[in-house]
C-alpha cells in the first residue's frame, strides 16, 4: 500500500468513526471537499477508501442477517 492509500485508508477509517457518531451518513463529502481543496489526489485517494470501507460495511451487514436467517430456519421444524 502507498503512503498515499494509507493515509487516505486511515482518514477513512476516522471519518466514518465521525459519520456513526453524528449519525450523517453524508458527512465524508465535507471532508472530501476540504481534502481536495489542497489535493485533488489525495480527495480521490480517500472518496475510494471510503466507497471500499462502506462498501464492506454493507456487505457484512448482509451477511450477518443472512447468517442470523439461516440460523432461525435451521431452529425450525421443516413444513
Amino acid at each position: 500500500m502507498s503512503i498515499l492509500e494509507e493515509i487516505a485508508d486511515k482518514l477513512a477509517i476516522e471519518t466514518i468513526k465521525v459519520m456513526d457518531a453524528l449519525g450523517d451518513d453524508q458527512y465524508f463529502n465535507q471532508v472530501a471537499k476540504e481534502i481536495g481543496s489542497s489535493s485533488q489526489t489525495m480527495e480521490e485517494a480517500f472518496l475510494t477508501a471510503m466507497r471500499m470501507r462502506l462498501a464492506e460495511r454493507r456487505a457484512k451487514a448482509m451477511l450477518r442477517a443472512e447468517a442470523e436467517r439461516i440460523a432461525e430456519a435451521r431452529g425450525k421444524p421443516k413444513a
